[in-house]
């Protein structure tokens, strides 16, 4: 069974920066394309960014593209967002997933989406 542990969220000022980590376990990781998403109090759950396996291909919202990025480290399990000018509507807590089954390709949507980690808070002040 794939387990995703997501870490590095915090308190930040508005134009600041923080990384987000989610280790993990139990699968073939760099068989797997993931993704983050967040989810801000009252509202639904986002689609924010996803990297895929096989060209390490990347996808992102709209509203964080060009300041986020996403990669991969299959060494260390580990798929990384780093986000940079971050602004208070940022603010949420922020989930990695695995998008199954093996080997499927991310071209855009949530669908195939599983395995959520606990998630980490991020909250900017303005």
């Amino acid at each position: 069974q794939v387990q995703l542990v997501e870490s590095g969220g915090g308190l930040v000022q508005a134009g600041g920066s923080l990384r987000l980590s989610c280790a993990v376990s139990g699968g073939s990781f760099s068989n797997y394309a993931m993704g983050w998403f967040r989810q801000a109090p009252g509202k639904e759950r986002e689609f924010v960014s996803a990297i895929n396996w096989s060209d390490t291909s990347t996808y992102y919202a709209d509203s964080v593209k060009g300041r986020f990025t996403i990669s991969r480290d299959n060494a260390k399990n580990t798929v990384y967002l780093q986000m940079n000018s971050l602004k208070p509507e940022d603010t949420a807590v922020y989930y990695c997933a695995v998008k199954f089954p093996r080997y499927s390709i991310y071209r855009g949507g949530v669908a195939g989406f599983g395995s959520w980690g606990q998630g980490t808070q991020v909250t900017v002040s303005s």
